[in-house]
C-alpha cells in the first residue's frame, strides 16, 4: 500500500502512522478456525470485517513465528516461518491481502534480542567454541568462589527469575538470556549477526507486504559487554537486580540508525513502534523518536502498565497501592514530552503484558464494569499520539476471577515468580511471599490478557469448538461481542462511536496540546486538549461514588461531546466512573 498523500500538521509531517489506531491481536487467544483449541491465522482472517467495522487502521500481530512457544512465540526459532498451530507464510500473506483490501495494515512483532535456543544460529553457536556463529551470541567462561564452586560471569538477575547466564556441559561456558533459559540473547555488537537479522527478520516480511513493526525489547540490544557486576541492593542473594547493565547500551542508537537506514528507509513510510523500559528521561526517549535521528517511528512508553507493581524486578508482582497522582504523572509525561518536537508518541493502557484496564485502573464490579470501560475509552482517545488498544478492550474484557487457583495460570513469567515465593516461603526465608505473590498475580498478571476472545455466548465464548489452550472466563455470556453488537449502549458500540470522533476531532486528540488541571485531585482526572483557539476538556471520575467536577465552569460555556453515561448530564457533579468531552463551539 502507498502512504497517505504527506500533508502539515500541527505536530508536523503527518506520516500515515500518526493518525491510526492500532489493534493488538494476540493470535493464541483471538480466534481459532479448526477447533484444535490454538488460535490461528485463518481465524484472525475471518474477523477482518469484524476489526474494519470497528474503526482501527493497523492490526499489530503478536509473534505468529515457529517456536517452541516457551514464552508464548517470544522465543523465536524460525524468523521466516510459522508457527505450524497458526498456520503457514501463505496464510500471512493473504492476511496481509486481506487487511489491505480493507483499508488496514498489518504490523508484525519483531523480535530480534533474542531468539530460541531451537533456532539454527544458537544450535550451530553452542556445537563447538570454533563455530563461526559463536560469536552470535554470549559466551562467557566461568569464575569460581573461594571454595572452588562454579559461579556465573556475573550476579544478573533475570526477568524470569534467576540467573541471566546458563551454563553449557558441551562447550564448558555460560550463555546469556536476559528472558528464559531458552531465550539466548543475540550479540548485536557482531556486525554478520545483525546483517542476518535485518535479512530474515525485517526484509524477509518486508517483501511480502507488510506495513511495519511492534518493536521488541528495543533498547536492549547494546550491552555492557565488559560484564561487570551489578550493585549489590539485596544482601541476601547473589543475584542481583542489573537493567542498567543492559537498557540503553553504549552504541544502542548506532545499531538503530543502521538499521533504520539499511533495513526499513528503502520500503519507504514503515512504520516501527519501540517497546521502550526503563528510560525515564524524556530528553532520552526524543533521540528514539526524533524523525531528525531516524530510529524510530514512535515508542510504548511502558510507565502506565507498570502502575501497581513493585519498584524493583525481584518485587514486580508484589502489589503497590497507588494514588491517580500517579497515572496523572505517567500521562503528562509521555503526553507533553513532544510538544514542539519532531518526535511523536502513543496512547495505550492495555496489551498481552498486563491486567485488564478495567480491573486495574477502575472497577470490574458488575455494577461498575461497563461504565468503567467507556470512561477508559473516553480517557484513551482523546490523547495525543498514536493510539494502541488490544483484543477484548473494545468490549470490557475483565481480569479472571480471583478465586481461580494458580493452576488456570500459564504464563512463564508469573509462574516463575510464584515458585520462587514457594521456595522462600519453604526455606523460611520469607513465609508470606507466595501470598503477596498471588495477590498480585491476580491483578498484574500477563495472563489475564491472554484468556481467550469472547465472541459469543456459545460454548468457549466462540473462541474455538474444542478445549481452548486457556481456561475461557467465567462470565463470557455477559461479555462478548455478538451481544453488543446488537447494543447501541454497549461498551463496543461506544468505542466505535469514540473513534470516529477522533477522527472527527483529529487536530485536537490526536495532534491536540495536552494539559492536567487538576492534578493533585485523588478522585478525578481532568485535562485539557488545545491547539490554537481550539480547545476540548476532558473530566474523568476514577471513582465509585459521585464527585464534584471541578471544571464546571470552563465547561458551562463548551458543548458536551461525549458522555459514557446513556442520559448527558450538564450537572456540575459526576457520577461514579463518569467521563465527559466538551469541546469549544470554534472546534
Amino acid at each position: 500500500m502507498s502512504p497517505s498523500a504527506i500533508e502539515t500538521v500541527p505536530t508536523g509531517t503527518n506520516n500515515w502512522w500518526k493518525e491510526a489506531t492500532i489493534y493488538q491481536v494476540y493470535p493464541a487467544s483471538f480466534k481459532d478456525s479448526n477447533g484444535d483449541g490454538w488460535g490461528d491465522i485463518l481465524g484472525v482472517i475471518e474477523k477482518v470485517p469484524y476489526l474494519h467495522s470497528l474503526g482501527v487502521d493497523v492490526v499489530w500481530l503478536s509473534p505468529m513465528y515457529d517456536s517452541p512457544m516457551h514464552d508464548m512465540g517470544y522465543d523465536i526459532s524460525d524468523y521466516e516461518n510459522v508457527l505450524p498451530a497458526y498456520g503457514t507464510v501463505a496464510d500471512i500473506e493473504k492476511l496481509i491481502d486481506e487487511c489491505h483490501k480493507h483499508g488496514m495494515r498489518l504490523i508484525l512483532d519483531l523480535v530480534v534480542n533474542h531468539t530460541s535456543d531451537q533456532h539454527k544460529w544458537f544450535q550451530e553457536s553452542r556445537s563447538s567454541k570454533g563455530n563461526p556463529k559463536r560469536d552470535w551470541y554470549f559466551w562467557r567462561p566461568p569464575r569460581y568462589d573461594a571454595y572452588g564452586n562454579r559461579m556465573p560471569p556475573t550476579n544478573y538477575r533475570g526477568y524470569f527469575a534467576g540467573s541471566t547466564w546458563t551454563w553449557d556441559e558441551h562447550t564448558q561456558e555460560y550463555y546469556l538470556h536476559l528472558y528464559a533459559k531458552e531465550q539466548p540473547d543475540l550479540n548485536w555488537d557482531n556486525e554478520v549477526t545483525r546483517k542476518a537479522i535485518y535479512d530474515s527478520a525485517i526484509r524477509f516480511w518486508l517483501d511480502k507486504g507488510v506495513d511495519g513493526f511492534r518493536v521488541d525489547t528495543v533498547n536492549k540490544y547494546s550491552k555492557h559487554t565488559d560484564f561487570p557486576d551489578a550493585p549489590i541492593t539485596d544482601p541476601k542473594s547473589f543475584i542481583q537486580p542489573a537493567i542498567g547493565m543492559w537498557c540503553n547500551g553504549p552504541r544502542i542508537h548506532e545499531f538503530l540508525r543502521e538499521m533504520y537506514d539499511e533495513a526499513l528507509e528503502p520500503y519507504g513510510d514503515v512504520v516501527t513502534v519501540g517497546e521502550l523500559a526503563n528510560t525515564p528521561d524524556p530528553a532520552h526517549v526524543l533521540k528514539y523518536v526524533s524523525a531528525a535521528e531516524k530510529q524510530l517511528s514512535m515508542v510504548f512508553h511502558l510507565d502506565i502498565g507498570h502502575i501497581g507493581m513493585g519498584h524493583s524486578l525481584e518485587d514486580k508482582y508484589i502489589l503497590q497501592p497507588w494514588e491517580l497522582t500517579e497515572m496523572k504523572s505517567i500521562v503528562n509525561k509521555w503526553q507533553t514530552f513532544i510538544e514542539g518536537t519532531d518526535g511523536w508518541t502513543t496512547a495505550f493502557c492495555e496489551n498481552h503484558d498486563n491486567g485488564r484496564s478495567v480491573s486495574r485502573f477502575a472497577s470490574d464490579a458488575p455494577e461498575f464494569r461497563e461504565v468503567s470501560a467507556k470512561m477508559l475509552a473516553l480517557m484513551m482517545v482523546a490523547m495525543t499520539g498514536t493510539l494502541s488498544i488490544y483484543q477484548g478492550q473494545e468490549i470490557g474484557m475483565i481480569n479472571a476471577p480471583r478465586e481461580w487457583s494458580i493452576d488456570e495460570y500459564k504464563d512463564i513469567e508469573g509462574l516463575g515468580y510464584y515458585r520462587e515465593a514457594q521456595n522462600q516461603v519453604a526455606s523460611g526465608v520469607d513465609p508470606t511471599r507466595e501470598k503477596r505473590i498471588m495477590d498480585g498475580l491476580r491483578i498484574l498478571a500477563r495472563d489475564h490478557a491472554r484468556l481467550p476472545m469472547q465472541w459469543d455466548d456459545s460454548p468457549e465464548a466462540g473462541f474455538t469448538t474444542g478445549k481452548p489452550w486457556m481456561r475461557t472466563h467465567d462470565l463470557y455470556r455477559d461479555i462478548n461481542v455478538k451481544k453488543q453488537e446488537a447494543d447501541p449502549d454497549s461498551v463496543l458500540s461506544f468505542w466505535k462511536k469514540v473513534l470516529r470522533l477522533r477522527k472527527d476531532y483529529r487536530q485536537l486528540f490526536i495532534h491536540g496540546k495536552f494539559e492536567v488541571l487538576d492534578f493533585e485531585n485523588l478522585e478525578t482526572f481532568c485535562f485539557v486538549k488545545s491547539r490554537g483557539e481550539k480547545r476540548a476538556l476532558v473530566v474523568l471520575n476514577f471513582t465509585g461514588i459521585e464527585q464534584p467536577c471541578s471544571q464546571a465552569e470552563m465547561a458551562a460555556g463548551m458543548k458536551l461531546l461525549a458522555s459514557n453515561y446513556s442520559e448527558c448530564s450538564s450537572s456540575q457533579r459526576l457520577r461514579p466512573y463518569e467521563g465527559r468531552i466538551y469541546v469549544s463551539d470554534k472546534s
